[in-house]
């Protein structure tokens, strides 16, 4: 979500970290994740938990806010999330606070790993309708959250910069008409609870389906569009319905929700010329749509 560098941490200094601060759990083995995130570097502590150190500053508003309201949200949730365990303190050469919580079982979502993607559809939906009921009593969208729950005008300039840049790239006439529907869709309730980051990384899956959800570090309460981004980098068809259908999201939200997986799609793209998986989702997604936004069958 920003340029900065990502250094390295080796578990030898988590360790230490750990042995000093948190004598109680000193010994057990520290290990790297089998897939790591971008914002967190993250490790397995013993069996039961793991330790999550932001990779840059901006990242940092990150722990404080997941160690207050993760506890808040847990109880009221039908699938598990993480459970903050410590607060650890910057020392030696790591410069920022940083986290232990628990351990959750299960695979990164993909599409090998479950039984069914029409199931799985409508378990993450539930899940975010769950979210959305929980009182919105916590921090409002900005840049803890990269504001995600916030107003998409926020990254207008950075999309239409993407849109010139892609010129002879993508149809950028039709992509500029499915921005702009859906800046003309402003979100008009209630806030409510967001994850912010949706994502298969973020997704657990266990026996085939959806285990468990993980990773909100850029949770808010605002406008839920942001998180129905994986109708479209996900999911397709009758799963991509199913999970719309359990939502009972309205035509306004579906097109902030479009506008959301356009601007990071023409992030990546305007990004990283070239051929890559990375890329080939961008450009579907990015097809997938402007379809939709010109009325063709889903």
């Amino acid at each position: 979500m920003t340029g900065n560098d990502r250094p390295a941490i080796e578990p030898t200094l988590v360790g230490r970290m750990i042995a000093t601060q948190f004598p109680q759990w000193a010994g057990l083995p520290v290990r790297p994740v089998d897939v790591d995130g971008w914002d967190n570097h993250t490790f397995r502590l013993g069996t039961a938990m793991k330790v999550r150190l932001p990779s840059a500053a901006a990242y940092v508003a990150q722990v404080t806010k997941e160690d207050r309201w993760l506890p808040h949200l847990a109880p009221l949730l039908p699938l598990p999330i993480p459970v903050p365990l410590a607060l650890g303190a910057a020392a030696e050469d790591y410069p920022w606070p940083w986290s232990v919580q628990s351990w959750l079982e299960g695979e990164t979502a993909s599409r090998e790993r479950i039984l069914d993607l029409g199931r799985f559809a409508i378990s993450l939906a539930e899940f975010l309708v769950a979210l959305q009921r929980i009182p919105a009593v916590g921090p409002p969208a900005g840049p803890h959250s990269f504001f995600r729950g916030g107003p998409l005008g926020v990254y207008d300039t950075e999309t239409r910069q993407c849109l010139d840049a892609l010129r002879g790239t993508i149809d950028v006439a039709e992509a500029g008409a499915v921005w702009s529907a859906a800046l003309a869709a402003p979100w008009r309730s209630p806030a409510v609870w967001v994850h912010g980051d949706v994502a298969t990384g973020n997704l657990l899956v266990r026996e085939g389906r959806l285990g468990a959800v993980i990773d909100f570090g850029a949770c808010a309460v605002g406008d839920p569009a942001c998180d129905l981004v994986i109708a479209w980098t996900f999911l397709a068809g009758e799963s991509r319905e199913a999970f719309r259908r359990t939502l009972t999201a309205d035509e306004a939200t579906w097109a902030r929700a479009r506008g959301w997986a356009l601007w990071k799609a023409l992030l990546v793209l305007a990004a990283n010329a070239g051929k890559g998986p990375d890329q080939e989702l961008a450009r579907r997604v990015i097809a997938e749509i402007s379809a939709e936004h010109r009325g063709r069958p889903r």
